[in-house]
């Protein structure tokens, strides 16, 4: 009974103690306002870098928008890191934890850590090289083996790809050898055009160049007027005529359905048929006589 009388004495001396409760108050209070000054640091710091980027597009050093926004995805991911860390260990110094033993075992645990994470340190170089070399950007649609859509985010360890119809591909950078990227230069749009036989060729051409060099005028993403090319295919009842068009990267398929629905129009106005699939039929009379 004694020992347990003393022990709730040491106890309530200990809990009753005034300083102990200023000192925890003190403690709670820090750590409250660590938090609050780094969701702020967070916030103006990525406020700071979207600005820098916006003037960076008035400056003449203007970097290309692809660019801008992979490395400003970047930049926001790595301030939230680097701002994270420094919170934890002044919460940890706040707790009255030693620091300095602690990195040290953490330093030892990374080494151990990093030789059986191979592939992990392989998806952060892969991935310093992507963005190094502007392989591709944020924004870009490109293939990766059988993954295809637009990229939604590039980090030092992922790349994000999302495809149209939705789904959100998630590829470790170590996995990606081989990209196609189909954002960086001009499209081309094929259309190819079938007439019938009995159609005077040479006046569709022309009435098919006059609507070409009027395109232009109505859809921005032609880059230069469309040509068309010729005869492409004798097939068994139409004659086909191509008409190619240089467009804005990934316009193409969006340009090709507007050539086809104005070259109809325009063909239909003028009176040209369309073809359609023919049967002749030979009737041979066998000689009886």
């Amino acid at each position: 009974m004694q020992l347990i009388e003393k022990l709730w004495n040491q106890l309530y001396d200990y809990i009753s103690n005034v300083q102990l409760w200023i000192n925890l108050g003190q403690g709670i209070l820090k750590i409250f306002f660590i938090i609050l000054i780094s969701g702020l640091f967070i916030r103006i710091g990525k406020v700071a870098i979207k600005n820098i980027f916006l003037f960076r597009t008035k400056s003449p050093l203007n970097v290309s928008e692809r660019r801008e926004n992979t490395l400003s995805k970047l930049l926001e991911n790595v301030l939230t890191y680097v701002i994270f860390f420094i919170a934890i260990i002044m919460t940890l110094e706040t707790l009255t934890i030693e620091i300095g033993a602690l990195l040290a075992g953490a330093g030892i645990l990374g080494l151990a850590i990093g030789f059986g994470a191979q592939s992990l340190v392989k998806d952060i170089i892969t991935g310093f090289f992507i963005i190094f070399e502007d392989q591709f950007s944020v924004g870009d649609y490109i293939k990766v083996g059988s993954f295809e859509g637009y990229v939604e985010e590039i980090g030092l360890r992922t790349t994000k790809i999302k495809n149209w119809t939705g789904e959100l591909h998630i590829l470790p950078n170590g996995s990606i050898v081989e990209v196609t990227n189909f954002s960086i230069h001009n499209s081309i749009a094929v259309v190819d055009i079938s007439v019938a036989y009995e159609g005077n060729i040479p006046e569709i051409e022309r009435v098919i160049r006059e609507l070409l060099l009027e395109l232009p005028e109505k859809y921005e993403d032609i880059v230069l007027p469309p040509e068309l090319l010729g005869v492409q295919n004798l097939a068994a009842s139409e004659v086909v005529l191509r008409v190619v068009c240089e467009v804005e990267p990934m316009r193409h398929v969006h340009i090709s359905r507007m050539i086809r629905k104005e070259v109809k129009i325009r063909l239909d106005e003028h009176g040209i048929e369309i073809p359609y699939p023919r049967i002749v039929m030979f009737n041979r009379k066998e000689d009886v006589s």
